[in-house]
């Protein structure tokens, strides 16, 4: 493969292979000859990363960052953090003939990972790694360029949905009027979180932005070793991030389920979740946010109700869909999981007070 020969790779390369099915990335995996460490190449996906220097930029400064908190605690940087590894002159990326970007990285070995929480203990695992994160972080002023514009802004989504309604541009707002009224009903309630982060309420901080626990190194006694996949970091919310690994790790269901009888929120799954969470991210939370914890993942559902049923009505040029009803299913498979969220809100609001409460004795 031309591309990995601008990369600086200790060792002989032996072979560039694929590596896994990424839904964004293309990504090989690059095997040295001997004792050499072997690496991570990836074709970056330049149709949903515009600025593909910035983002590999942003990553740049958070992998410093994390670096030099690793060093001071004693900790081993090269397995605990991502490491870039730079083109043979010394860039972040390679641009290729063809106008595509390349990035590579070290490769972590003798790592394990999940593809979902199957326990509550589990869960506090990879709520720490988020947890911990973010603590890291917490103390660096670098800003980050905002590689995903409107990214979770509440007030950009409903911009673009107030469009797309107005357009219909295929004719199928009539056939979705109840799932319509979903989305207006909470307008005013989903609008005024975003508001309490323009005001400066909720502070910005630096935010990984895809928190399933797949984007988890553990070590193979378990540990949480590194946090991967770093495409999205950039500064928002640290709500966003605890909001949306509540949806993702809770959901008894699949996030497309056709079987809504499956789809509810796994309260343990949930508990477990925000104490790793907390455990870690209570150094630096404000009591805004603490306050809003819970509320962040009806927020981060709900957005993707209405993301889900937005693109439906537009005619599905966003999501990658199986047949024309995908979305739709996607839309009602989401709002069962937000209306078990808000059935379940006092008893979440209570959870997470009580762990804040423990932890500060």
């Amino acid at each position: 493969m031309n591309a990995g020969k601008h990369f600086s790779f200790d060792g002989q390369v032996k072979e560039i292979r694929p590596l896994g099915e990424g839904l964004i990335n293309d990504t090989f995996f690059v095997e040295t000859v001997g004792d050499s460490p072997n690496y991570i190449l990836q074709k970056k996906n330049k149709n949903i990363f515009k600025d593909i220097p910035a983002m590999m930029d942003n990553i740049h400064k958070v992998t410093s960052h994390l670096k030099e908190k690793i060093i001071k605690k004693g900790g081993n940087p090269l397995r605990e953090a991502l490491t870039i590894t730079p083109t043979k002159d010394n860039k972040l990326y390679y641009l290729d003939e063809e106008g595509e970007y390349w990035a590579a990285c070290l490769f972590i070995d003798n790592t394990l990972t999940y593809e979902y929480a199957d326990s509550p203990e589990l869960a506090a695992r990879g709520g720490k790694g988020i947890g911990q994160f973010q603590a890291m972080l917490a103390d660096m002023n670098e800003p980050l360029a905002d590689i995903l514009p409107g990214f979770h802004n509440m007030k950009y989504r409903f911009q673009q949905w107030d469009e797309v309604l107005m357009k219909d541009p295929v004719a199928r707002k009539s056939q979705v009027q109840k799932e319509i009224e979903w989305i207006e009903s909470r307008r005013n309630e989903m609008l005024a979180l975003w508001e309490k982060f323009e005001a400066g309420e909720i502070p910005v901080r630096i935010t990984h932005n895809d928190t399933k626990i797949n984007n988890i190194l553990f070590d193979k006694q378990g540990n949480v070793l590194c946090v991967i996949d770093l495409d999205t970091v950039l500064s928002s919310m640290c709500l966003n991030d605890y909001g949306d690994a509540i949806r993702s790790y809770t959901n008894a269901g699949k996030e497309d389920d056709e079987n809504l009888d499956k789809v509810y929120v796994k309260m343990d799954i949930f508990e477990g979740y925000t104490k790793g969470y907390l455990s870690e991210a209570i150094s630096f939370l404000t009591p805004a946010e603490i306050e809003n914890l819970a509320f962040s993942a009806k927020y981060i559902t709900f957005e993707q109700v209405l993301r889900f049923l937005m693109d439906y009505i537009d005619g599905d040029n966003y999501y990658k869909v199986k047949d024309e009803k995908h979305n739709l299913v996607r839309t009602r498979a989401q709002y069962k999981l937000l209306r078990s969220m808000e059935e379940n809100y006092d008893m979440m609001c209570n959870i997470v007070n009580k762990l804040v409460a423990d932890l500060r004795k």
